[in-house]
């Protein structure tokens, strides 16, 4: 009698094992098809971080050679003592790139112009990059007169700075000093949002000590242009060093995110796995007892 009790049970628990085997092998395909997409992610994280480190010494040494030439106009400037009224007219030119995975360079750069044109709702935007554009657009949509892409996909050119203050001219965008928010490149882990002065002809001939250099009106003219291209290829190729570091302090902590994931992920496969044998294992012994 007792034997016949236990024939009559054992039908009715094999169904319960075999679906709870059966939800562990999707588990188990689950966690190995996650584990292979994360294993492709951080082939590519690692092939990113390669190539930004070799971008990052040709856009250092580019920058120090725009420093060189920016540095010396804002000198020029300072011997002047050329300044501008708290009621002056100011042009907000914000300067960063399309392309994104590099931290906070875009944001950086979008705050530090929101901050600056709290108190100035009536002035003009220029905005350089299609990150930065899609960030302010938000708030200083009517403030934006021009916008610029496909800048730098290298390193900033001269040409590219040239083009852009044509552009401006061309557009009779009146200021009495502009302002170039650009990301300052402190070290390869370090950056800092900064601006450039820019002062139009006016405020330079009424800059006090400006009379000892003895220029004519149509050379003044191509100075304020030149310092005007000077100061925003100084901004963009800063800039440019500043983001290739970010680009590959990201990539850098991406790929160690992904390992990491890696391993976890390739442990609970593991267990997953050894339970599976164990419970296979328990069944054949089980059924083998029942004959």
């Amino acid at each position: 009698m007792f034997a016949a009790t236990r024939v009559a049970v054992r039908p009715a628990v094999a169904p319960l094992s075999n679906a709870t085997q059966a939800r562990n092998m999707a588990t188990l395909k689950e966690i190995q098809q996650r584990l292979k997409s994360v294993q492709n992610i951080e082939k590519i994280t690692k092939s990113m971080k390669m190539i930004a480190s070799t971008k990052v010494a040709k856009a250092q040494k580019a920058m120090e050679n725009a420093r060189a030439f920016g540095s010396s106009s804002s000198a020029l400037f300072e011997n002047a003592e050329t300044k501008v009224g708290e009621d002056a007219k100011t042009l907000f030119v914000t300067a960063s790139s399309d392309r994104g995975l590099c931290g906070g360079i875009h944001s950086s750069v979008s705050k530090a112009t929101r901050r600056a044109m709290e108190h100035r709702s009536a002035s003009e935007l220029v905005i350089l990059g299609d990150k930065p554009k899609a960030q302010l657009q938000r708030i200083f949509a009517k403030n934006i007169r021009l916008s610029f892409n496909q800048i730098g996909k290298d390193i900033p050119t001269f040409a590219e700075a040239s083009a852009i203050v044509d552009a401006i001219k061309r557009a009779n965008i009146e200021y009495d000093n502009a302002q170039v928010v650009y990301n300052r490149f402190n070290s390869v882990i370090s950056y800092e949002a900064v601006s450039i002065p820019v002062y139009s002809e006016e405020a330079i001939k009424a800059s006090p000590k400006f009379a000892s250099y003895e220029m004519e009106d149509d050379v003044l003219e191509d100075l304020q242009e030149f310092n005007f291209a000077n100061s925003i290829f100084w901004a963009l190729v800063e800039g440019h060093a500043a983001e290739m570091s970010a680009k590959r302090t990201a990539m850098e902590n991406a790929t160690k995110n992904a390992g990491e994931m890696i391993q976890k992920l390739t442990l609970t496969y593991n267990r997953g796995r050894q339970a599976q044998i164990t419970n296979d294992l328990i069944d054949i012994i089980t059924g083998a007892s029942a004959l």
